[in-house]
C-alpha cells in the first residue's frame, strides 16, 4: 500500500540524466520540487479552468471591468511591505534567455537589473531549460566564464547587475517531467530549482531571490504565488517576505486588478510592470468576438494610442499610491551597424523612453546592451540623484475608466503590414521550434508576444471578414496566397543554405493552423512545445 502511495506521489523524468542533470536535479531539489508540485498543481488547474470560464463569458458579451466585491481594497489604504535595497534602483533593465554569454553580457552591461528568462525568449528545450539553471548558479556564485570558438573569453565584472529570474507563466507545462501522470507546472520547475539552489548565497551577498510573474490575468492567480512563497519561506525557515516578485500586467483581465494583485502579493511583491506587447496580444486575443476593437497595423500601436496610454497612466498611478515600482516596457530595437539607422534607432528609443519617464515609470526595458546608455541618459535626466519615482502620485489624473482601457484604436490595416506580419511570425516560430526563443528579425528583437501579435492580428482581421485600405477582403485564401509568396521572400532574404537547414515548413504549417483556425488558439508556444525537443 505504501509503496503505491509514494510512486504516485513521486516525480517521473522522461530524459536521462546526465552530468549536468545530477547538478541542478539533486534529491534534496527534486524533493523540494515534489512538495511544491504536490501541494499546489491542483489550485493551479482550477485557476487555469478560471480563466477558461472568464473568456466564455467575454466572448458572450460581457466586456472586462473593475470588480464590484473588491471595491473595499481598492478604496482603502495600505501599501506592499517594503523594497530591499539592491532593488531601489531599477531605471535600466535589460531582459534575455538564460543562455551563458547572454547573462554574462547583461550582467556586465550599463544596467541596474538582468532579468533572467525562461519564458517568452526562451524556448523550453529541456538541454536549455537545465542549463539556464546552472547559468545562473553559476552568475551568482560568481564563478560564470565562457569561451566562444574563437577562444574569446566572457567573464563578469565587478559589481554585476541586479539578477532577476523570470519563471514560465501558470499556462506553460514542463512536459518532461510528469506528477501523477500529467506534465507539471513550468512555473513550479523554473521557481523551485532557482530558489533552492541561490536563495542562500543570493542573501549572504545581500540580495535575495528575486523573481518576474509572466501573464497573470486575476488576483487569485497572485494570491497562489503568495501562497508558494510563503511556503518556501517556511521550509527553509526564512523571514516572511524574504523572496521579492515583480508581476507583469501583460494581459487586460489584470490591468483591472493592479490593486488587488498588489494586495494579495503584498508581503512579496515590489512592483508591477507594463508588459505592453504581450498586453497588444492579450487585448486582441481577450476582445477577439468585438468587431469593433480589432487592431489596426501593429506597427502603429504605439503607447501614444489612447488604450495604452491610459494603461500606462494607470499603473503608474495604482503602484505609487501602494508603495511599489511602476516599471516601463520593452524597447525591442537593436542597434544597427549603419549610422545613420542606427540614428534613427536611437532617436525612436529616446522618444519612448521619455515618454515613460515623464510619466512616472520608475525604469524601463531594453533587449539589447547597446541602447542601454541612451536609455539610461534619459531617466538619469528625469530622476537625477533619486532611486527611483515613487513620489510620482499622478494624484490628479483624472479617473480611468474602464471604457478608456477598452477604447478601439485607429490607424490603416495594409498589405505590407498583413505580409510583414506573415515573415516576422513564421520566421520567429521557425528559431523557436529549432531552440532559439529570442531573435534579430528586421532590426527589431522579437520574442514570442511580438510574434503572438503579428499571427492573431491576421486570425483577427480573418475572422471579422475585414478589407485592407488596397479594398482586398482579408479571407483565408488570401493569407494561404500570401504565406505562400511571403515564404519565397524569407528563402530569398537568408538564401537557400539557412532555408533549407532550418524547419521552415514546419513553421509555415503551424503558421497556417494557428492563423485559420475557427478557434483562436491561446498560446502559440503551447502547439509550437510539441515540435520541441
Amino acid at each position: 500500500m505504501n509503496q503505491q502511495a509514494t510512486t504516485i506521489d513521486e516525480l517521473a523524468f522522461s530524459q536521462q540524466h546526465g552530468e549536468q542533470e545530477a547538478q541542478v536535479l539533486t534529491p534534496e531539489a527534486v524533493e523540494f520540487l515534489t512538495e511544491l508540485v504536490t501541494r499546489f498543481t491542483a489550485r493551479r488547474n482550477t485557476l487555469l479552468a478560471a480563466r477558461v470560464k472568464q473568456q466564455q463569458e467575454i466572448d458572450a458579451g460581457v466586456l472586462p471591468d473593475f470588480i464590484s466585491e473588491t471595491s473595499s481594497i481598492r478604496e482603502s489604504e495600505w501599501t506592499i511591505r517594503g523594497i530591499p535595497d539592491d532593488l531601489q534602483d531599477r531605471r535600466v533593465e535589460i531582459t534575455g534567455p538564460v543562455e551563458r554569454k547572454m547573462v554574462i553580457n547583461a550582467l556586465n552591461a550599463n544596467v541596474k537589473v538582468f532579468m533572467a528568462d525562461f519564458e517568452d525568449s526562451l524556448a523550453p528545450n529541456w538541454n536549455k531549460v537545465i542549463e539556464g539553471q546552472i547559468n545562473l548558479r553559476d552568475a551568482v556564485n560568481g564563478t560564470i566564464s565562457y569561451t566562444n570558438e574563437n577562444g574569446k573569453i566572457y567573464q563578469l565584472k565587478p559589481d554585476p547587475a541586479v539578477l532577476i529570474c523570470r519563471v514560465r507563466g501558470l499556462h506553460l507545462p514542463e512536459k518532461h517531467v510528469t506528477w501523477r501522470g500529467e506534465a507539471i507546472p513550468g512555473s513550479l520547475f523554473d521557481f523551485a530549482l532557482y530558489f533552492f539552489h541561490n536563495h542562500k548565497k543570493l542573501l549572504a551577498k545581500g540580495s535575495g531571490p528575486y523573481f518576474y510573474l509572466p501573464k497573470t490575468q486575476a488576483w487569485q492567480e497572485a494570491a497562489w504565488w503568495s501562497d508558494v512563497f510563503c511556503y518556501a519561506e517556511d521550509r527553509f525557515d526564512l523571514p516572511r517576505g524574504t523572496i521579492k516578485a515583480t508581476l507583469l500586467i501583460e494581459t487586460l483581465p489584470a490591468v483591472f486588478q493592479m490593486d488587488e494583485i498588489l494586495h494579495a502579493l503584498r508581503d512579496h511583491i515590489v512592483g508591477l510592470n507594463c508588459g505592453r506587447w504581450d498586453y497588444i496580444f492579450s487585448y486582441i486575443k481577450t476582445l477577439k468576438n468585438y468587431p469593433d476593437r480589432v487592431l489596426p497595423d501593429r506597427q502603429v500601436v504605439t503607447m501614444d494610442k489612447p488604450f495604452l496610454s491610459a494603461y500606462s497612466r494607470l499603473l503608474i498611478k495604482t503602484c505609487h499610491r501602494r508603495g511599489a515600482f511602476a516599471m516601463g516596457g520593452m524597447a525591442a530595437f537593436i542597434p544597427s551597424k549603419d549610422e545613420e539607422r542606427n540614428a534613427q534607432v536611437l532617436a525612436k528609443v529616446k522618444a519612448d523612453k521619455e515618454l515613460e519617464a515623464k510619466n512616472g515609470h520608475d525604469g524601463t526595458w531594453v533587449a539589447h546592451p547597446g541602447l542601454a546608455d541612451t536609455v539610461m541618459a534619459v531617466f538619469d535626466g528625469i530622476l537625477g540623484e533619486k532611486p527611483n519615482q515613487l513620489f510620482v502620485k499622478r494624484e490628479t489624473d483624472a479617473p480611468i475608466t474602464a471604457e478608456q482601457l477598452l477604447a478601439p484604436c485607429d490607424g490603416e490595416r495594409t498589405e505590407e503590414g498583413m505580409r510583414t506580419n506573415i515573415r516576422v511570425a513564421v520566421q520567429y516560430i521557425e528559431a523557436w521550434i529549432s531552440g532559439n526563443g529570442c531573435v534579430p528579425i528586421y532590426g527589431l528583437m522579437e520574442d514570442a508576444a511580438t510574434a503572438e501579435i503579428s499571427r492573431t492580428s491576421i486570425w483577427q482581421w480573418i475572422h471579422h471578414e475585414k478589407t485592407l485600405s488596397n479594398g482586398k477582403p482579408v479571407t483565408r485564401e488570401l493569407f494561404r496566397q500570401m504565406l505562400k509568396e511571403e515564404m519565397r521572400v524569407i528563402q530569398a532574404e537568408l538564401g537557400e543554405a539557412r532555408y533549407n537547414s532550418g524547419r521552415f515548413d514546419d513553421a509555415a504549417r503551424l503558421m497556417e493552423e494557428i492563423t485559420t483556425s475557427d478557434e483562436l488558439i491561446d498560446f502559440l508556444t503551447l502547439p509550437g512545445y510539441r515540435l520541441l525537443p
